[in-house]
């Protein structure tokens, strides 16, 4: 069994979504998709102990060997990525019941979990692949189960936000088949290992430029990066509660994997970051999307749309690492890619917790929350501190290890906006604190406002105090980044 987990780590989710449709009742329902998430939480912690002991797994499908057949590849950067997003998935899906059950009529309830089971198979596909074709489609089955997702909510402009988000998500998976048929026209190949191995003889070939930028593009448009991000803020705020605390914790963590995997793996960091001027591309886009995402989040009044504009100025931290591209850069990337899942994926089921008792999220709910609904503030005023990277929490390690890499690289400047960028996420999260804790709530709701049923609020803590928890112990997420970015830049595996 051990020898089969990479593919077990996608068939899992996939064979058991089509199986929901089976179970007529929706606890049952919840239930399964429940003890499928914690399958697979389970089998990407035992594949991240094994890469971590022996090294890369090369598990061939079909018994067809590569790059002849199809090569599932895990390493320690999908290892890493797996564990994120069915941990991040389980937690999700934990606190789903009872929010689902208030937000979704009874005849969407079944068909919401099939949609998430295959959603979830998409983004584990996407990871797991050695394979660039098998890349694109998972990234399709992801991107169709996400487009309904986030139709089934309960207002109308998330119809307009699906489209909307159908339309940016088709062209950029349009722009990274164009890339990968570019690739297979110079090389002959799809494997990522193969095309590792190719591409550098190839040099400045016109077509491997062209195939670059179609792909970097594609990715970019998915990953919400600034200016690409305008999908993301409504799809964020008029999906369901918990479509939007999935899909923060776990879509542009698996975008911004993608984006590292072509750029440092199968294009090469001399081809990508050397030969091409994408040093600063990628440093000034991720600062702008700091400042500028992080302006406009100060002024929403729908917290949910506060928080989407928040994780495209996250986003945007992340890639300043690739951009600077020492091994301390990529840790500080995929440290702050473990963190924000945490932190969104915390803030965002809270966010639920508020919207099962009020109806919504906007700046007037949190009037007196703090005294109405104390663990639910509590959970909010704690991920916005880890947002802003205050010491003792999570957003304040990825952030340090940023700021380290940007100095010991000669960015003075970065390493400066980003302390500036991470002083604005203050304006923002104060207003809620300042709503929750300093205002009477409105008269009409002071007595009728209770807690959120434990079923949410136990998965909401579970995250925000893991918030606390690595921002103190950070053994772990810091063992792992850096063998993962010592692996990317050529280094040996552990």
């Amino acid at each position: 069994m051990l020898s089969h987990l990479p593919i077990l780590q996608v068939i899992l989710p996939l064979v058991a979504a089509p199986s929901c449709l089976l179970i007529r009742r929706a606890t049952l329902v919840w239930l399964f998709t429940l003890g499928v998430s914690l399958a697979a939480l389970a089998v990407s912690v035992l594949l991240l102990q094994q890469v971590y002991s022996t090294g890369p797994i090369s598990y061939a499908l079909g018994g067809w060997d590569a790059p002849w057949g199809i090569e599932y590849r895990i390493d320690l950067l999908n290892a890493w990525v797996l564990l994120i997003v069915s941990g991040l998935s389980a937690a999700v899906i934990a606190a789903a019941r009872s929010s689902i059950a208030r937000e979704l009529a009874a005849g969407r309830q079944i068909l919401f979990y099939t949609l998430y089971l295959l959603c979830f198979a998409g983004l584990l596909g996407i990871v797991a692949t050695g394979d660039v074709f098998n890349v694109f489609v998972f990234l399709e089955i992801s991107s169709l189960a996400s487009y309904a997702l986030l139709a089934l909510g309960r207002d109308r402009r998330a119809l307009w936000a699906s489209f909307q988000y159908l339309i940016m998500g088709t062209i950029g998976a349009t722009f990274i088949l164009i890339g990968i048929g570019f690739l297979y026209m110079m090389t002959g190949t799809l494997n990522m290992a193969d095309l590792a191995a190719r591409l550098p003889a190839l040099g400045g070939s016109t077509t491997v430029l062209a195939a670059f930028a179609f792909i970097f593009v594609g990715i970019c448009l998915k990953l919400a990066l600034f200016p690409l991000h305008l999908w993301l803020p409504n799809a964020y705020s008029y999906a369901p509660s918990i479509v939007t605390a999935f899909l923060a914790a776990t879509a542009t963590k698996v975008a911004l994997y993608l984006l590292l995997r072509f750029t440092v793996t199968v294009f090469g960091v001399e081809f990508a970051l050397a030969s091409l001027p994408l040093e600063l591309l990628l440093i000034g886009l991720g600062l702008a999307g700091v400042f500028a995402a992080s302006a406009v989040a100060i002024y929403q009044t729908d917290i949910k749309r506060m928080f989407a504009y928040s994780s495209v100025a996250q986003v945007g931290y992340m890639v300043v690492g690739i951009g600077i591209g020492t091994a301390t850069a990529l840790q500080a990337t995929l440290l702050h890619l473990f963190n924000h899942a945490l932190m969104k994926g915390g803030l965002f089921l809270a966010l639920a917790g508020l919207v099962y008792q009020v109806g919504g999220c906007r700046i007037d709910s949190f009037r007196g929350l703090g005294r109405t609904m104390p663990w639910t503030m509590a959970a909010i005023a704690i991920g916005g501190i880890s947002l802003i990277g205050m010491p003792l929490t999570v957003g304040f390690v990825s952030k340090w290890y940023l700021v380290t890499a940007a100095i010991d690289a000669g960015f003075w400047w970065v390493a400066i906006l980003v302390v500036v960028g991470s002083l604005l996420a203050v304006l923002y999260v104060w207003r809620l604190v300042e709503a929750g804790y300093l205002q009477s709530p409105p008269e009409a709701l002071a007595m009728i406002r209770r807690e959120a049923p434990p079923g949410l609020l136990l998965p909401t803590w579970l995250l925000i105090a893991a918030n606390l928890y690595f921002g103190v112990d950070t053994r772990l997420p810091v063992a792992v980044t850096a063998a993962a970015s010592q692996f990317l830049l050529g280094g040996a595996a552990p």
